[in-house]
């Protein structure tokens, strides 16, 4: 049985199997961004925090594109779908980040919501097809670069508690939120 915590997050695996406990604490991570950044408008979805420039809804437009860049075009080596296929990435590399402000709060949060279903079934469909050591289809053209999916599941834990520290920060500053 799944233990749910006081902000309704499934608390990951304490003696499960090695998938499970990196799906479980990726889960939990994703379920604190969202924890994060639920019921703020645009306004606090615009915050910053001292000089920084970087803000809750950059933060999930910008996760919503590690989502689609990892899964999606890395691991199952698809197309970039819109909005990232029609960005010019070459001119505006954080081009996630900032152009959140032009969106709605329910356009980003739909955005970074549908970017995680659909890694949420490319991973199942990958655990399937050959677990944890399924290689990426994409590799790295100068590099070689070929990434299981258990390497793109530790990143991903590693980009969401990176980045679920700054949203404590923000959040904090919006409206005095605090907590795990």
């Amino acid at each position: 049985m799944t233990e749910i915590d006081e902000q309704g997050r499934a608390v990951p695996p304490t003696a499960g199997g090695e998938a499970e406990t990196l799906l479980g604490f990726l889960e939990f991570h994703r379920a604190t961004l969202a924890w994060k950044c639920a019921g703020l408008d645009a306004a606090g979805l615009g915050a910053t925090v001292g000089v920084s420039t970087m803000t809750l809804g950059g933060m999930l437009k910008h996760l919503a594109y590690v989502e689609e860049w990892w899964f999606s075009q890395v691991l199952h080596g698809r197309p970039p779908e819109a909005p990232w296929s029609t960005v010019d990435w070459a001119a505006d590399e954080d081009w996630d980040w900032h152009s959140a402000a032009d969106d709605t709060p329910e356009q980003i949060r739909t955005l970074w919501q549908e970017s995680v279903e659909r890694s949420r079934a490319l991973t199942g469909q990958a655990l399937a097809d050959g677990g944890l050591d399924t290689l990426a289809v994409r590799v790295g053209e100068k590099t070689g670069f070929q990434p299981s999916l258990r390497w793109i599941l530790f990143h991903m834990v590693e980009e969401y508690a990176r980045h679920v520290g700054h949203a404590d920060l923000i959040r904090e500053s919006v409206d005095g939120l605090t907590g795990e």
